[in-house]
Formats: C-alpha cells, sequence, structure tokens
C-alpha cells in the first residue's frame, strides 16, 4: 500500500471511530480515550486535566522548548430533526468519496488528521527540535469554562509555555487551505429589558406599549455604524438574536419586552464603547429599560510570522494555492490560548456544512490535511 493510502486509511479510521461516539456537549462520551491510546502508541505522555463535566485531554511529546500545541475539541451541537439527515448522525457513512455525520468538519476530521500526522512525525523524527502537545476539550460548543480555558491555567501553573498553536478548526470555504484563520473579532452578548404599562388593545391611552417604544430603538441600534473595522478585521457588527414580549392574549398590552442581542466587534471598538452607545440609545429612546451584559470573549490576532507563513508556505507546496487570511465567524478556543502569548492559527476543512444535517467533509481533504499538518510539524520542529 502506498503512502498516499496508508495516510487516507489511517486517517478515515480514526475520524469514523470519533464520529461514531455521539458526544454532545459537554459529553466526550470516550473520545478522548480513542485520541489518547493512538498518541501513547508512539510515545506521547497523556493525561486528563477534567474539571466537573468536562473532560480535557493534555498530551505531549519531548520535553524541549518551543512546544507547538495542536487544540480541538470533540464534543459536538446536538443533530437537529433526525429526519432530516441523509445518513444517521453518528453512523460515520462514507459514500461518493465523503465522509458524513456530527462533527466531520467540526472539528472530528482535523483531529483525526492531527493525530496522524504527529503519529508520523514522532515516528520519522529521531530527534526534534521542540516539542509537539495536544489539548483537547469537551466544552468548545457549549460555555467554554471548564475546557480549554481550565485547562490552560493548570498548564500555565507548571510554566508549560506554548509558542505556536494550530487549531483545527473549518476554516477553509471552498477548497481546503484556501483560508486560514489568524485572529477572531471578539463577542459580547448583552440583553435589553424594555418596561411599559400593560393594558387592554382597545384603550391604548391608558397603557404603554413598550413594543412599539422598541421599533425606532432598535431601528437605530441595526442601523448605527459602530466601527470601520481595518486592515485585518472586518467592522463591528450588531445583530438581534431573540425578542420576546406579550402574555399571549391578542387583546392586552404587554408590560415589557426582552431584546437578546450580539456585537461581534474588531479591535477598533472596545467593550466599553459598545455598551457605552448602546445606553445613550436606549435613553434617547426609554424612559425606564435596564440592559444586561455578559462576560464578553476577547479579539485575537496572530500576524504575520513564523507559523502564519510557515502554514501558508506548506499549504501552497501540499494543495497547489496561496492562502487568504481572515478574522471572521464565529469565536474559537483560539481566543484563550492567544492570550498566553502563543502564536495561533485556526486551519481546518471546508465549513459549509457544519452545524449542519448535512454536515459532511472530503475523504480527500482529511488526507491532505494530515499532510499539511505533517509538513508544519517538519517545517517548525526538526
Amino acid at each position: 500500500m502506498n503512502t498516499e493510502l496508508l495516510i487516507e486509511e489511517s486517517t478515515i479510521t480514526l475520524a469514523r471511530a470519533l464520529i461514531q461516539r455521539a458526544s454532545v456537549t459537554p459529553d466526550d462520551n470516550g473520545c478522548q480515550k480513542i485520541i489518547r491510546d493512538e498518541l501513547e502508541k508512539v510515545g506521547f505522555i497523556c493525561e486528563q486535566l477534567d474539571f466537573e463535566d468536562v473532560s480535557n485531554l493534555w498530551a505531549r511529546y519531548g520535553n524541549q522548548e518551543p512546544l507547538l500545541v495542536f487544540a480541538g475539541h470533540t464534543d459536538v451541537v446536538p443533530t437537529g430533526p433526525l429526519d432530516q439527515w441523509d445518513y444517521p448522525p453518528f453512523s460515520a457513512s462514507t459514500d461518493n468519496g465523503l465522509l458524513h455525520g456530527r462533527g466531520a468538519s467540526d472539528m472530528k476530521g482535523s483531529i483525526a488528521a492531527m493525530v496522524t500526522a504527529s503519529q508520523r512525525f514522532a515516528v520519522n523524527s529521531t530527534k526534534a527540535n521542540g516539542s509537539l502537545g495536544f489539548l483537547i476539550t469537551s466544552d468548545e460548543e457549549g460555555p467554554a469554562i471548564n475546557g480549554t480555558r481550565y485547562a490552560l491555567t493548570e498548564l500555565q501553573q507548571r510554566s508549560e509555555t506554548i509558542k505556536w498553536c494550530i487549531v483545527g478548526e473549518p476554516t477553509s470555504r471552498r477548497r481546503l487551505g484556501d483560508t486560514i484563520k489568524n485572529g477572531r473579532r471578539g463577542s459580547l452578548n448583552g440583553a435589553l429589558n424594555i418596561y411599559g404599562i400593560q393594558g387592554h388593545v382597545a384603550y391604548p391611552q391608558s397603557a404603554d406599549n413598550p413594543i412599539h417604544r422598541s421599533a425606532p430603538l432598535i431601528s437605530e441600534l441595526t442601523n448605527y455604524k459602530w466601527d470601520g473595522g481595518n486592515i485585518d478585521f472586518p467592522p463591528t457588527s450588531f445583530q438581534i438574536s431573540n425578542i420576546s414580549s406579550g402574555t399571549g392574549a391578542l387583546n392586552v398590552i404587554p408590560g415589557d419586552i426582552r431584546i437578546l442581542f450580539n456585537f461581534r466587534f474588531s479591535p477598533e471598538s472596545t467593550v466599553a464603547d459598545l455598551q457605552n452607545k448602546v445606553e445613550d440609545i436606549c435613553k434617547h429612546h426609554c424612559d425606564h429599560y435596564t440592559t444586561e451584559w455578559h462576560p464578553p470573549s476577547p479579539v485575537y490576532h496572530t500576524p504575520k510570522g513564523i507559523l502564519v507563513d510557515t502554514a501558508r508556505d506548506v499549504i501552497t507546496k501540499v494543495a497547489g494555492i496561496k492562502s487568504n487570511l481572515a478574522t471572521d465567524g464565529g469565536t474559537s478556543d483560539g481566543r484563550f490560548i492567544a492570550q498566553t502569548g502563543a502564536e495561533v492559527i485556526e486551519l481546518g476543512p471546508v465549513n459549509d456544512t457544519i452545524h449542519s444535517t448535512k454536515e459532511r467533509v472530503r475523504i480527500a481533504d482529511l488526507t491532505e490535511l494530515s499532510k499539511i499538518y505533517e509538513g508544519i510539524l517538519n517545517s517548525l520542529l526538526r
């Protein structure tokens, strides 16, 4: 069997084994044991840094600096309606060159590619100029409190310093390797409660309808230009995710309305800037209201440098394309790792089916991704 087929067979076998575990967040459901067993075969020292209901695997090969870490998550989002799946979500079915199932692209496929790349690196490297680690959690799709963020506090107490980190999030848009995420916008969630006076719809003069009051406020919030972004980041965006009001009766003016919203913010805006402007707009439209703010997720950015340049060079050699850099999309655990001072990139499969009932990944892409990961390891640690 040639090398290409060996890479495909080992990577897809591992990816299927992971997908067949119904690891809906935060339940790892045995995925990390599968990963651990594979890594220990080639000399990785593995341990669990579990906390409460979250499983966190830390594995390390070597004890020299610099330390390059593969990071990812074994938890997946719920399946949604089963009758909308062409293949059972945890069957890991293969058909026409595709691997189907929840987690195929987000991100059990990436983890499989990371593991098989690391196995080949460990077997073929008699002397590595540095160390290789894995940080895998079951708490990325959930609150992201007891997962990577918790594990990092444990590692920092031991003075284990990550220099480079590759997160296996599905970053590609049309074909594997066309996009690397070298940062992410911050995320800020809030809730706005507007209070009126409940009454009968036939006697509006005796009531104060908070839904009506909210209409011009919502218009101003959604049309306001928060910032223009910069060369590395798209502009800050504001989106309303939920609105709730009313008693359920058709003849009652409600006494309050609750609006849930989110900012994805660029470095051109601070959390304080956004909060203060929301308060100014609310005061202009409402007499009685309250706001609630959730702890924000920070912006992170890794500029062009050793890790970014190496990844782009390897992708060109393996896949024959030039990668674009991007910072859009959702949040990832890269934000926590970057706060330790590490250079962080996100690199993984095409993301057009993630979180959908059509989730799938091209088998050839996982084979190629494993080769790309191995190429980065060889460039940085040999």
